[in-house]
């Protein structure tokens, strides 16, 4: 296995599934390629299937992003190959999106030596799209939450992707905001919970979260920033819910892909090594003010952070990431100073469920760091599920960004 799969998580998680192209050259995006759908076969009800829209002529990767309606941020290299899956079929995100890197140079002061926007000497990626007469611009971030911050002081670092999301607002003027990607889940994955005193679903596999509310969960190189446990609120949004019905179909179409295996224990010498039968998993929404209170944020963390079935961060937010309380940030700083403020919703599919908290953990005593990181069962199947199911549970996001825009 990598190292980086142990020493560093989030980076990994990143980049897994980059390909050679994602950190060349973008050829021409005037055709697109066949076959590069990945066969998802998504019977969108008829004319609001999401169509890509090229730009008629190659753009600089200094140029300003096109105007859009509705502006889409992920994050990761399987996330965006979902996104493009489902909203650019054809061009695909590793060879077909444009490369973006408008003031580049003045961001890179604010960059760590080692971060993934210092080595591909840009921004991000983008491709355009259309759903329903709806003008939708997708974007892949380069710049991370927990990646890019140079130290300036015990806690404190720079935070390059605010303004880098400031910018990108500025530029394409969208009505909406979605922040869309994998997420690790705290809600336990059976059962039921209590939380804000209501009655709420368990999160599984595959599930997508939808809310309009993020909260920092900062405990490391953001712990002392005056922002760091700061919660965020979308109150102008209502949460469409016309499409949710058409998208439960749509999520059924590839649940078979997020059926877990039946696991065994992990040596003969515990007795019965017959593996446990584990149930299918049926993908479903779980929507803020309707399956968990309303606003109940997700949390947004500056190192690998899971739920687990024992750490109670179900009663703090809704799932954990890196980065989409940045985006409440940055809108709640534009209000605040009279500006044309967009609408922001946060979706967030299950990659990962909540994990056993009985599993050995980072305190394994008397031995090495290195090793003890590697023996992090906790880290372990957190990082396994995402490999495993990354994608597919992506393109389950991709499409509630479609129901929220259709």
């Amino acid at each position: 296995m990598p190292a980086a799969r142990y020493d560093d998580p989030a980076r990994y998680i990143i980049e897994f599934e980059s390909t050679r192209e994602d950190m060349g050259v973008r050829p021409t995006a005037a055709a697109p390629r066949a076959g590069a759908a990945a066969g998802l076969s998504l019977p969108f009800p008829n004319g609001t299937a999401p169509k890509a829209r090229p730009l008629a002529v190659q753009p600089s990767a200094s140029a300003k992003l096109p105007r859009a309606d509705v502006l889409v941020v992920t994050w990761t290299a399987e996330e965006a190959k979902a996104l493009a899956d489902v909203f650019t079929p054809g061009f695909p995100r590793d060879t077909k999106w444009y490369k973006y890197k408008r003031l580049y140079n003045s961001y890179v002061p604010e960059i760590s030596a080692n971060a993934p926007a210092r080595s591909l000497q840009r921004l991000g990626t983008y491709f355009p799209s259309r759903v329903a007469g709806r003008d939708i611009l997708c974007v892949k971030s380069d710049l991370h939450l927990n990646q890019d911050g140079v130290r300036t002081g015990n806690g404190t670092a720079t935070l390059p992707v605010k303004r880098f999301l400031r910018q990108i607002i500025d530029e394409v003027k969208p009505s909406l905001v979605i922040t869309v990607g994998t997420a690790g889940a705290t809600f336990p994955p059976a059962g039921t919970i209590t939380v804000g005193g209501m009655n709420c679903p368990a999160h599984e596999l595959g599930d997508v979260i939808i809310t309009r509310g993020a909260k920092f969960h900062l405990t490391q190189e953001f712990k002392n920033e005056p922002f760091a446990s700061t919660g965020y609120r979308c109150q102008t949004f209502q949460i469409p819910q016309d499409r949710l019905d058409d998208s439960s179909d749509l999520l059924a179409v590839h649940a078979e892909k997020m059926t877990e295996p039946p696991f065994g224990v992990p040596t003969s010498k515990y007795g019965d090594t017959s593996p446990i039968p584990i149930p299918k998993n049926k993908p479903d929404f779980r929507i803020d003010g309707v399956d968990f209170p309303e606003f109940h944020p997700v949390l947004s963390a500056d190192s690998f952070v899971f739920g687990t079935s024992t750490n109670g961060l179900e009663q703090n937010g809704s799932a954990v990431e890196m980065g989409d309380a940045v985006l409440g940030m940055v809108v709640d700083e534009m209000a605040a100073q009279g500006l044309d403020a967009p609408d922001w919703l946060v979706i967030r599919n299950v990659s990962d469920p909540q994990i056993n908290g009985e599993l050995p953990g980072a305190n394994i005593p008397g031995v090495p760091p290195a090793i003890r990181r590697a023996l992090n069962m906790q880290v372990h199947w957190a990082v396994w599920y995402y490999e495993t199911y990354g994608y597919w549970t992506s393109v389950n996001s991709a499409i509630a960004v479609w129901a929220m825009t259709a």
